[in-house]
């Protein structure tokens, strides 16, 4: 019986080994890339590096997504997004973040 199992386990890694994938992803391979822009989300660029991406949500709220967390924001004006002492105001290819004590203003919209 334990012969029939290290066979069976030796036929995967070979069988895996001709797939051209990693058996043992951690063990070295190509590394995922770390940073990817949501699906249907827009990305703005602010100073410093620091990409925000926003995604339309059903009844005109908003998703942000921050390098740190995601948050929704509930609309309170044509392009004016906020929850609690968080706004967020977008003008055309244009972002201001108001979130204490770190604010991002005047992003552009990427692309």
């Amino acid at each position: 019986m334990v012969r029939a199992t290290c066979a069976v386990a030796l036929l995967g890694f070979a069988l895996a080994g001709c797939s051209g994938g990693s058996v043992l992803p951690f063990f070295g391979g190509e590394t995922p890339e770390a940073s990817r822009k949501p699906a249907n989300s827009t990305e703005y660029r602010c100073e410093g590096g620091v990409s925000l991406y926003v995604r339309q949500l059903e009844g005109g709220a908003v998703w942000l997504i921050a390098p740190d967390r995601e948050i929704r924001l509930d609309k309170k004006a044509e392009g004016r997004y906020a929850f609690g002492r968080v706004e967020l105001d977008i003008d055309k290819d244009r972002l201001d973040l108001i979130d204490p004590p770190t604010n991002r203003v005047n992003c552009k919209r990427a692309g």
